[in-house]
């Protein structure tokens, strides 16, 4: 059964910052900065937790998984906003 995860990162070094946004894109939508919502099922969830905690530095980084529970049944994604309004982030991240 899948289930959907919002996925929050802080990453200190760019190098490894880029290479965690490039896996997070392989497995989920990006809804802002450094947070993508996935549905995964609990062997992908195991493959994401292992490729991110060889990315990573553990004393230095941090990745957040917040379980929303299981995807079917949920219904459309509702997300509000304080502040600027939501919207869909189509484009990828750059960073200098």
């Amino acid at each position: 059964m899948r289930s959907a995860y919002l996925i929050c990162y802080d990453i200190s070094d760019d190098k490894r910052l880029r290479l965690v946004f490039r896996t997070m894109r392989a497995w989920g939508d990006h809804l802002q900065y450094s947070v993508f919502e996935c549905q995964l099922n609990p062997g992908e969830f195991a493959r994401l937790r292992a490729e991110l905690a060889g990315i990573i530095h553990h004393q230095e980084d941090q990745v957040l998984f917040v379980n929303l529970g299981p995807s079917e049944g949920r219904g459309e994604r509702v997300i509000s906003a304080l502040g600027k309004p939501y919207s869909r982030v189509d484009a990828s991240c750059i960073i200098v």
